[in-house]
């Protein structure tokens, strides 16, 4: 990686990686970790799905009532990676994040599989469940419920959009004198800088 080779917007940058990703047939390629953090700093992190860029934003979708809603829901700021070890690539961001309109949500939420919508609607995610058969009751409650209906949408689903403050690019080189590039926002303009592996 030379900065004289990459993009200079660091959102171009992100979709040739991401392509990239893609045509190296690496499974969920568009699987990345999200790091958020309580009031106190108290971080926790976990895989969600990648789901698009919308008005440079990248858009994720989970339960409102999760661990990780209500963390950002405290504090907005949060962190991602996607890591391709085929590739010896990872893409590095830290950031805010925002609610996407109900509008938005809707719209995502009418593609997903119907499995999908019904577990949408049965698991209160993060809880505490007894068993699993607790669960299991209610995707069978909600699969009567909206059976041969559309399933609409829950109050407390919905997505996100993260709002990059910063990019790195870490491609792996030999010796570990691995390739760093960082984009760092200056009001409206990208600064790009090279680090140090």
């Amino acid at each position: 990686m030379d900065k004289k080779n990459i993009c200079l917007d660091p959102f171009e940058q992100f979709r040739l990686w991401l392509h990239d990703a893609q045509i190296a047939d690496i499974p969920n390629y568009e699987a990345m970790a999200l790091a958020t953090a309580t009031r106190d700093g108290i971080p926790s992190v976990r895989m969600v799905l990648y789901k698009g860029i919308e008005h440079e934003g990248l858009i994720f979708y989970t339960n409102y009532q999760s661990r990780k809603a209500r963390e950002l829901a405290m504090n907005p700021h949060a962190a991602l990676l996607f890591h391709w070890e085929k590739l010896e690539r990872q893409i590095r961001l830290e950031g805010t994040t925002e609610l996407l309109s109900r509008r938005a949500s809707e719209q995502y939420f009418a593609t997903r599989p119907r499995k999908s919508q019904l577990g949408a609607w049965a698991s209160k995610q993060s809880s505490v469940l007894e068993s699993r058969e607790i669960l299991e009751q209610a995707f069978q409650h909600y699969q009567k419920k909206y059976e041969g209906k559309e399933i609409p949408l829950p109050e407390f689903w919905g997505g996100y959009k993260f709002l990059p403050a910063s990019f790195e690019f870490w491609q792996g080189r030999p010796g570990r004198l691995h390739d760093r590039i960082r984009y760092h926002k200056n009001d409206s303009c990208w600064r790009m800088e090279r680090l140090a592996p």
